[in-house]
């Protein structure tokens, strides 16, 4: 699929999105909160919800939370403009920034089911439990899932902390949630490069080649 085409595949999620009445939320909420970033990136991060800074610019981890992430990706050598397409898993302000429940994220699944179809990226984050849950049926304690890849199906998914949560955390210790984070990063960026260097090598590749 061309770019073009996903771009106006998105758009049209977006517009079916933004006239969602299937829950309550959607009578809090000043605006949808779909996606941000390149269409075609080969990595996704999936979050759980907007917040306030969010709920009213219109666009995923535009807050304090999203400030530090854009700055460790940048550490990592991503960018959240060309490397990544942002999101979360429910796409409007749960009131006073609370944990969505279990019916949001059933009734908001789909449109996150529809994104993931559409960008088509091998490479997935997952930052929160919230996000593990909803997309792996994985819960627990997140840092029992983080530090090493799932895989599903045709995806490898890679649980990391939420920017939010390591915000109260300002040590750098090694073995501390913002270092672990910056490894996760890392390797994100690291794997992201090899699945970018195979697609080049096999597209250099003549057809008849064995």
């Amino acid at each position: 699929m061309s770019l073009k085409q996903t771009e106006a595949l998105l758009a049209e999620l977006a517009q079916q999105c933004s006239n969602c009445q299937a829950c309550p939320l959607a009578k809090e909420r000043h605006q949808v909160v779909v996606g941000r970033g390149n269409p075609k990136a080969r990595l996704m991060l999936i979050g759980e919800a907007p917040g306030q800074k969010e709920d009213l610019c219109g666009e995923p981890f535009r807050g304090r939370a999203g400030q530090l992430l854009e700055q460790m990706l940048e550490e990592a050598g991503l960018c959240s403009n060309n490397d990544l397409y942002i999101c979360n898993v429910i796409k409007c302000r749960p009131p006073g920034n609370r944990k969505p429940s279990s019916t949001e994220i059933s009734q908001c699944l789909p449109w996150l089911e529809g994104q993931i179809e559409l960008i088509n990226p091998g490479l997935i984050l997952l930052a929160g439990a919230t996000a593990v849950s909803a997309v792996l049926g994985i819960k627990g304690k997140l840092g029992l899932q983080r530090g090493h890849w799932h895989q599903k199906q045709e995806r490898f998914y890679r649980a990391i902390f939420h920017p939010s949560y390591l915000l109260r955390f300002a040590s750098l210790a090694a073995d501390s949630p913002r270092q672990l984070t910056r490894q996760d990063l890392s390797e994100a960026c690291a794997q992201l490069r090899k699945v970018d260097e195979m697609c080049h090598g096999l597209a250099r590749t003549p057809a008849n080649t064995p």
